[in-house]
């Protein structure tokens, strides 16, 4: 009963705010709207619709109407709830669908306050858990309230009473919620307006010029005009700056239609097709494809003296030393033959890795170890990674944190010589530096 006061007190609320007004606020034949709402469903206590001597409880109900105004007193709309209750005793949760269609009449359709009454016909269908569903015929009437905020949304109360023709039985339905109303447009009374018989000087173009001074009359809206309204050419070069596309040229060069400087056409040759032509092409043979700077020359993004297109390890870090490939390498490193110790004469090739890393305190490595093809593939991968582990501890040894750096023996892989010549092997025994990421 406490929601039932409340929603008659919302009722009496919504009436004192807007009973007196008129205006955009009504409703208007031709409106179709929707209408989402919540409340209370009130069962009559005889009800017992499975036939198992239970009686349903009161529940919340949820609800959506769907309605067309006829004209502004009468419309039609087809309303449909969902109730949330138990039946007692036993505690069995039913759900409880009443669908109704409706006829209804507006007392006050030109105010904002809208007060209608209701009815119509229907079914009220009662559904629970292992229980065929029970469907009766019923009849309702009720009244409401609609309070328009704006021309397409109002505030809306309503009470409606349920009679189904099984038994005679009742329940009571009270909701509110919203109303969002679509289609026709609404149309003020014109008020009278008394005439006035003046002259008026106007600015048709609304240039800013009016019309008996403007000597440029409908000039298109934004341009800007002199003091005679005419459309202004800054660089005076006989081509309106609405028009021009070559602004502020210079005077007395000629200009096309466009307001351009007029040049004889000159043949551009670009023999690699890298965008650059060749009369600025310090590079003029580059391969198709290559990304090449505004000289014309392939684009070397990590500085180490090795182009983009032929950089096998980019982003090495500033001040390391490469190879052939782009990839950093310790130049120069010679170990004890067949072992880890690293000779004396190569330590300060090492410690040039050092300073690049204090340089650069957010760098990480894998400091990788490589073999030519001599000897077993297993004691080679095994002496390059012990060899790599060399090189992390003496840069360890110069204060640089472990975690920074990992070691990893490949032996024999990734040559970048062959190993049929002296020399090839020679450049395949190094230690690689390869940044992570």
């Amino acid at each position: 009963m406490r929601q039932k006061s409340l929603l008659f007190s919302l009722m009496m609320v919504i009436g004192s705010m807007g009973f007196s007004q008129y205006g955009q606020c009504e409703t208007q034949a031709g409106d179709i709207f929707l209408s989402p709402m919540i409340g209370g469903h009130i069962f009559e206590g005889n009800q017992d619709p499975f036939g198992a001597d239970e009686e349903l409880d009161h529940g919340m109900t949820v609800a959506l109407g769907l309605g067309y105004q006829v004209t502004d007193h009468a419309g039609v709309e087809l309303f449909a709830n969902m109730t949330d209750t138990q039946a007692d005793p036993g505690d069995v949760d039913v759900d409880v669908y009443p669908v109704r269609f409706d006829v209804f009449y507006n007392l006050t359709p030109d105010k904002a306050f809208v007060p209608y009454v209701a009815t119509g016909l229907g079914t009220i269908t009662f559904s629970a858990k292992d229980v065929e569903d029970d469907t009766d015929f019923m009849v309702n009437y009720g009244a409401g309230i609609k309070y328009f905020m704006t021309r397409s949304v109002a505030l809306r109360a309503d009470v409606r009473h349920l009679i189904s023709f099984k038994e005679t039985q009742s329940n009571l339905l009270y909701t509110l919620g919203l109303v969002f109303s679509f289609g026709s447009e609404h149309q003020e009374k014109a008020k009278p307006v008394e005439k006035v018989a003046m002259v008026i000087d106007n600015d048709s173009d609304n240039d800013g010029v009016m019309d008996s001074m403007d000597s440029c009359a409908n000039t298109p809206a934004g341009i800007k005009v002199d003091a005679m309204g005419c459309p202004v050419d800054s660089d005076h070069d006989g081509v309106t700056d609405d028009k021009d596309k070559c602004p502020a040229t210079e005077k007395g060069i000629a200009v096309d239609d466009k307001g351009c400087p007029i040049v004889k056409a000159v043949m551009i040759v670009d023999t690699d097709k890298d965008g650059v032509p060749d009369s600025k092409d310090a590079c003029p043979d580059t391969k198709t494809g290559v990304t090449v700077d505004d000289k014309g020359c392939p684009v070397d993004s990590d500085k180490d003296g090795i182009s983009d297109d032929k950089d096998l390890c980019p982003g090495t870090p500033k001040g390391a030393t490469v190879n052939s490939r782009g990839c950093w390498v310790i130049k120069e490193l010679r170990f004890d033959s067949g072992k880890t110790t690293i000779l004396e004469s190569s330590k300060n090739n090492v410690d040039d890795v050092v300073v690049v890393m204090e340089n650069n305190p957010e760098l990480k490595l894998e400091i990788q170890g490589y073999t030519d093809n001599k000897g077993s593939a297993a004691f080679n991968k095994t002496l390059s990674e012990k060899r790599a582990q060399a090189v992390m501890a003496y840069i360890v040894s110069k204060g640089i944190d472990a975690q920074r750096m990992s070691a990893k023996g490949y032996g024999i892989e990734n040559p970048v010589e062959t190993n049929d010549t002296k020399e090839g092997r020679a450049l395949n025994r190094r230690v690689e530096l390869k940044p992570l990421l």
